[in-house]
C-alpha cells in the first residue's frame, strides 16, 4: 500500500488519536500497511484498540465492515448464509416445480453476505474489523486465518470468489484467551498499553477540549493513582477516564476537589467492590492531595 509514515501521523492526529514516540503504535500500524499483513492489537478494555480501525477507515476514506465476534460465533454467520424464507417463498410461488433448478435458488439473489464477504466482495478500500477474536473458539479461529491467507471463499453453489482487493484488516484481542502461534503468525503484533499521565493528559485535551488545561491534568494524574496504588478489579480505562472527565464539564467543575469525585466517582470505577476497595485503601480527600502534591513538584502550582 502507497502510505508515508508522516502522512499517517497526520491522519491520526487530525482524528483525535493520540501516539507518542515510545507507544509504537504508529510504526506498528505503518508496517502492517506496507507489507500487506493484518494487524493484531491486543490490550485491556478501552485502550484504544479499535479505535485505530475508525481512524484508518477515516484516514484512508475506506468503508469499515465490522464483525463482532462473540462465543459461538462460526464461519457462517461471520461469512454467508443463504435467504432460506426467499428460498421457499420462491418454490411456493412456481406452480411448475419440475422447471426449478438449482441455479434458481442458489444465486446471488438469495445470498446473505455476512462481514467477511462483504468485505471480499467490496469494491471499495475497505478496512476489515474483526473486534475481540479471543471469544471465539480455536476452530473458527483456524477457519478465520485461512481466508486471511487468501482472501477468496468457495461457495459450493458459486465456486470461488476472489477478492477485488485486499482490505486492511485489524484484529483486536482483550487477552481473554491465548491465540493460535497459526494466527500471530499471519499478523503484525500490537500490544496497546494503559497511557503516561501526559499522554492521557493529551488524549483528554484532544477528546474533551472543554475541560480546562488544569482539570485535564488533575484527573490524567489521578487515574493513573489510582491504577497504581489500588488493586482493582476493573482498572479505569481510557473509555472510562473520558467518560469522567465530560461528567466534571457538565458540572462545570475547574479543578478536582473531595466533593466533586464523591459525585462522579461512579463513571469511572464500575463494580461496588472496586468502591468499596477505594474508599477503604485511598478516599476522595488523599485522592485529591496525591494530586496536588504531584501539581506542585510537576507545575509549581
Amino acid at each position: 500500500m502507497d502510505v508515508n509514515l508522516d502522512t499517517l501521523a497526520r491522519s491520526f492526529a487530525a482524528e483525535g488519536y493520540v501516539t507518542t514516540e515510545d507507544d509504537q503504535i504508529l510504526m506498528t500500524v505503518y508496517l502492517a500497511l506496507k507489507l500487506g499483513k493484518p494487524l493484531l492489537v491486543t490490550g485491556a478494555p478501552g485502550v484504544g484498540k479499535t479505535e485505530i480501525a475508525k481512524v484508518l477507515s477515516k484516514a484512508f476514506k475506506a468503508d469499515l465492515i465490522r464483525l463482532q465476534c462473540y462465543e459461538g460465533l462460526d464461519e457462517h454467520k461471520a461469512l454467508y448464509e443463504w435467504n432460506y424464507q426467499r428460498q421457499l417463498l420462491r418454490i411456493q410461488m412456481m406452480k411448475d416445480t419440475d422447471g426449478l433448478s438449482e441455479h434458481d435458488l442458489f444465486s446471488d439473489e438469495y445470498l446473505l453476505a455476512r462481514p467477511l464477504l462483504r468485505a471480499i466482495q467490496n469494491t471499495e478500500p475497505t478496512v476489515l474489523l474483526i473486534d475481540e477474536i479471543d471469544k471465539t473458539d480455536e476452530e473458527f479461529e483456524a477457519f478465520l486465518f485461512e481466508v486471511l491467507s487468501d482472501f477468496q471463499v468457495s461457495i459450493p453453489e458459486l465456486g470461488t470468489l476472489v477478492a477485488h482487493q485486499i482490505p486492511m484488516v485489524v484484529l483486536t484481542s482483550n487477552g481473554d484467551r491465548e491465540l493460535s502461534d497459526g494466527l500471530k503468525r499471519r499478523c503484525i503484533f500490537l500490544y496497546v498499553d494503559l497511557p503516561s499521565v501526559d499522554k492521557e493528559y493529551k488524549i483528554i485535551r484532544s477528546k474533551v477540549p472543554q475541560a480546562g488545561e488544569r482539570l485535564s491534568r488533575q484527573v490524567a494524574q489521578a487515574v493513573t493513582t489510582l491504577r497504581a496504588k489500588l488493586e482493582l478489579r476493573k482498572s479505569p480505562s481510557i473509555a472510562e477516564t473520558l467518560d469522567w472527565v465530560r461528567g466534571m464539564v457538565a458540572l462545570d467543575a475547574e479543578r478536582l476537589t473531595p466533593e466533586l469525585i464523591g459525585k462522579t466517582l461512579n463513571l469511572l470505577l464500575k463494580t461496588k467492590e472496586d468502591l468499596d476497595t477505594y474508599n477503604q485503601g485511598l478516599g476522595n480527600i488523599a485522592l485529591v492531595d496525591q494530586v496536588l502534591a504531584w501539581e506542585q513538584k510537576n507545575t509549581g502550582r
